[in-house]
């Protein structure tokens, strides 16, 4: 044990402290993108630069000062579960056939990621000595998976076979890609739209022609019956999303699946049956609201709690892995998203909300379009397609290509 950690001190944050520090990340960062006209033209979200500057701050005084803050969990999971609810309860089934053609052409290019990270972080970790599983869990696990993903396949890898560190792994290569998902989405768009001198539809538009969480600066009116209604169905997909994701582990051991896929799932079936019997109509402007702050804070959280002594400690494997990964996902984005989905605007913010989930969350996805819809205008095939894909589609197959992976390390 090195000196430095015997004296270590732990500071516990409330939930108060914590809430407050949530909300001062995204005061911070608006407050210095404001001030960087760099950061406004390369479309970086306020979560993402406020919280990385916290996350810095804290990594000084964790090695300065021997100090380490544990902040309080307990909004994480509900915002988190909340925006992805807000998400199902906002797609009615017509959402398949406005994403069209486009819908299939993105999801085969999202398959071809995930295969193509796999390989990366497999031959990686096989040309520096290292397991392969090592490089398993800095592929599509973790890459596209996330945190979850790779907290669950981490234990599995523990326990089937007996890897060491394979959480502090998977949680650093989540950490990792959850930053650079953010970074580079923004200014990915930003050169496909100088380069191809794309035209955009400019940020000048009639206010109600704004889909769900494309626009989310502009005003919303709402009111205190009809904002009560709209919380109860995201509490109800929270309810019964976590006894569905309950009783799917129970039935299920082996299949893992997010939570918040149940509660995307329960909301989309909610609002096409309150739909179809014509029993209530979701107000999709007040869902935005809803959705936009859960989406904010809870990326607040994520990106001040990030753990960044734990990414200087990776090995030099685990950082080739990575870097890999980054350089493909820019070269994946530009050269088959973007070309594949039609060299347009369009294809533009796809690519960068490919970005945020390919490397990070879908959160991250959602927040690198909006950063560039407020800059360049809106984009309603790309906030139709990515919350389907990413949200929807991108954990079950990632789930199928993660085992086939699996099965094809083992014939070597």
């Amino acid at each position: 044990m090195y000196k430095q950690n015997a004296i270590l001190s732990v500071v516990n944050l409330d939930f108060y402290i914590t809430f407050m520090c949530m909300v001062g990340v995204l005061i911070v960062g608006r407050y210095i993108i404001s001030k960087s006209r760099f950061l406004r033209d390369y479309n970086i979200p306020e979560p993402v630069i406020g919280g990385i500057v916290v996350a810095v701050l804290i990594l000084c005084i964790y090695q300065f000062g021997h100090i380490e803050f544990k902040f309080d969990s307990s909004l994480r999971d509900p915002l988190m579960l909340a925006f992805f609810s807000s998400i199902g309860l906002s797609a009615d089934f017509a959402s398949l056939r406005k994403g069209g053609k486009m819908f299939c052409v993105f999801l085969v290019a999202v398959v071809g990621l995930l295969a193509l990270q796999n390989i990366i972080g497999v031959s990686v970790a096989s040309a520096m000595g290292v397991n392969p599983l090592i490089g398993m869990l800095g592929g599509s696990i973790t890459m596209s998976g996330g945190h979850g993903t790779g907290a669950a396949w981490a234990e599995a890898f523990r326990n089937k076979y007996h890897l060491n560190a394979t959480l502090e792994v998977a949680m650093a290569c989540a950490t990792f890609g959850l930053i650079m998902g953010g970074i580079i989405g923004g200014p990915v768009a930003r050169f496909l739209i100088k380069h191809y001198k794309l035209k955009t539809p400019g940020i000048k538009q009639d206010s109600t022609t704004g889909e769900m969480f494309e626009m989310p600066a502009k005003e919303r009116l709402i009111t205190p019956i009809s904002f009560v209604e709209s919380l109860a169905l995201i509490a109800l997909c929270l309810l019964f999303g976590n006894l569905l994701s309950d009783w799917a582990k129970l039935m299920l051991p082996t299949f893992n699946l997010p939570t918040f896929v149940y509660c995307l799932f329960v909301g989309v079936l909610l609002r096409n049956v309150l739909s179809a019997l014509r029993i209530h109509q979701v107000f999709d402007r007040e869902m935005s609201v809803l959705g936009n702050v859960s989406l904010s804070l809870f990326l607040a959280f994520a990106m001040m709690t990030l753990n960044l002594w734990e990414l200087v400690a990776l090995a030099l494997p685990i950082v080739m892995i990575l870097g890999a990964q980054v350089v493909v996902m820019v070269v994946y984005a530009i050269c088959i998203t973007f070309r594949f989905c039609g060299k347009d605007y369009d294809a533009a913010v796809l690519a960068a909300g490919h970005c945020g989930f390919g490397l990070g969350a879908t959160p991250t996805a959602m927040v690198n379009m909006q950063a560039v819809t407020s800059h360049y205008g809106l984009s309603h095939t790309a906030f139709i397609i990515v919350p389907l894909v990413g949200a929807f589609f991108l954990d079950l197959i990632n789930a199928l290509v993660i085992q086939g992976s699996l099965w094809i390390l083992s014939l070597f």
